[in-house]
Order: C-alpha cells, then sequence, then structure tokens
C-alpha cells in the first residue's frame, strides 16, 4: 500500500457554485460587487482576507490572484473617485500595501486549503480565514513603521475588522450556495 503525503486532487477546487468554466469570471463579478458595497459602507475596512479566501477556495492560486487585483482595483477606484481619499504619498503607497496584503492573504489562503483534506468546509473555510486575516494583518502592520497608523492595530480594531471579515465570507458563501442551488448557468444539465 503506497502511502501520500499530498491530498488527493489537491488542485481541485472546494467551492463550485458555476461550473469551472465560468468560475473565474462569477468570482470576478461576486468580489467586485461586493468589493463596491463594502468600500462604500467600510471604507478602509474593506474585507480582502474575506475575499482572498473566497477567491481561493473557488479558483486556482494564479486566477484567484487576479481576482483579489480586481477587487483591490475597485476598492482603490471608489476610495480616490467617490470616497475622495487625500491624492498624497503616504494614502496612494498604503492603497498599494493594502493590495499586497490582500495578495499575501490569498496565497495563505490557497496553501491553507490545498494542506486541508477535502470536505467540512465550514472548517476549511475558517481556518483559511484565519490565516489569510493574520497574514493580511501582518503585512500591514509590517508597513506601520513606514508609513505610520499603528493606531489602527488594537485588539479592539483588528477583533472587529476580523469579525466583518468573518461575517463577510458567510455572506459570499451563502451567495455561492444559493447560487448552485439555483443553477441559473445550467450546471446540473451541463453535467449530466
Amino acid at each position: 500500500m503506497t502511502v501520500t503525503m499530498l491530498p488527493p486532487r489537491a488542485d481541485q477546487l472546494r467551492l463550485q457554485p458555476v461550473s469551472p468554466r465560468l468560475a473565474p469570471m462569477f468570482c470576478l463579478v461576486l468580489l467586485t460587487v461586493s468589493c463596491a458595497l463594502a468600500s462604500f459602507a467600510l471604507a478602509c475596512a474593506t474585507p480582502f482576507a474575506a475575499f482572498a479566501v473566497l477567491a481561493a477556495a473557488m479558483l486556482p492560486l494564479r486566477r484567484a490572484l487576479l481576482v483579489v487585483t480586481g477587487a483591490w482595483l475597485v476598492n482603490q477606484s471608489i476610495g480616490f473617485g467617490a470616497l475622495h481619499y487625500p491624492v498624497d504619498g503616504n494614502t496612494i503607497v498604503w492603497g498599494f500595501v493594502i493590495g499586497a496584503a490582500g495578495l499575501i492573504a490569498a496565497a495563505a489562503a490557497s496553501s491553507v486549503l490545498r494542506m486541508l483534506p477535502q470536505g467540512r468546509m465550514p472548517l476549511m473555510l475558517t481556518v483559511a480565514l484565519v490565516a489569510a486575516y493574520a497574514a493580511y494583518e501582518l503585512a500591514l502592520l509590517a508597513a506601520t513603521p513606514f508609513l505610520g497608523g499603528e493606531g489602527a492595530f488594537t485588539a479592539a480594531i483588528v477583533a472587529r475588522i476580523g469579525l466583518t471579515s468573518a461575517v463577510w465570507l458567510a455572506g459570499l458563501v451563502a451567495v455561492c450556495e444559493i447560487v448552485r442551488l439555483l443553477d441559473p448557468f445550467g450546471r446540473k444539465a451541463m453535467s449530466a
């Protein structure tokens, strides 16, 4: 009997509300709309860790990174265009740091999801969110000696944003499950 350390079908996507062919576009649209809503509602507290986990759960890493980048671009466009973020060097650099942190969170979530065994979706997504959120916050914290903003890393603020990310992830997964059950793109008919 052969024992392998690799999980079966490590490249298998764990969250599949639509066919794999439509998954990148579906994920991009879902996260773009979600990011727009979050950007207006939460401004600087957009739940990028939740977005990173959803993208990592639906897509291979490279596509997940592209989708997270798209969500970040929406966030920055809304921030500078509609919410009138100050156009100065510090704010612009923080924008890039947030984008990089989102990509790091997606890579962390993807790594965790690849390591976990198939099944138990809620547990897998929870562990992936903890890893993604930790990676995201650490990446942001690493920039504070250069850009300032240490005051945004109190336990209360970090916990509140973490809880916000968990709620957003639960909502995004619920949307994915509703789409999967309603099957508006004919996924069941295509597989039959």
